[in-house]
This record gives C-alpha cells, structure tokens and sequence, in this order.
C-alpha cells in the first residue's frame, strides 16, 4: 500500500492524495512534478530511479487507508 505521503521531499509543496502533481520512485520518494522537471531531470537524487505519476486513491478508499501526514524532506536542498 503507497503511503501517499503530503509533500515535495524537495521543496515542501503541500501534495495531497488527490494531487496529479505528485510523482514517486519505487521507495515511495516523493517530489512535485515541477521539481522533478526543473530540478532532477526525472530521476530521484536519493536511490537514482525513474521519478513517474503517484497514483491517486479513490477518495472513498482513503477512509480505510488514509494517506501519510509524515513530512519528508531535504533539507540539503534536492539538486542533483
């Protein structure tokens, strides 16, 4: 189950479950598409994997499996 966590690990944008924004590699690093773009060419600067689009959860599923309010981020900044 994805954690669907509610930030940009780069940035801090608020990401939240039903955000098309939100992108992912396969550890679940999070970061909004225009850091993604902007700033790290695709690819996650912590494990070097393809960044793709979070899945959105229907919103009557995350009454059972709510999204993560953990923030994560970076603060060292994101750059690769």
């Amino acid at each position: 189950m994805l954690e669907l966590r509610p930030n940009c690990e780069c940035c801090d944008r608020d990401l939240p479950p039903e955000s098309r924004e939100a992108m992912i590699c396969t550890y679940e690093c999070t970061f909004c598409s225009t850091c993604v773009r902007d700033r790290l060419a695709g690819v996650c600067p912590n494990c070097g994997g393809e960044l793709v689009r979070r899945p959105v959860r229907p919103a009557d599923r995350l009454a059972k499996h709510p999204a993560s309010t953990r923030r994560v981020t970076n603060p060292g900044g994101c750059g690769r």
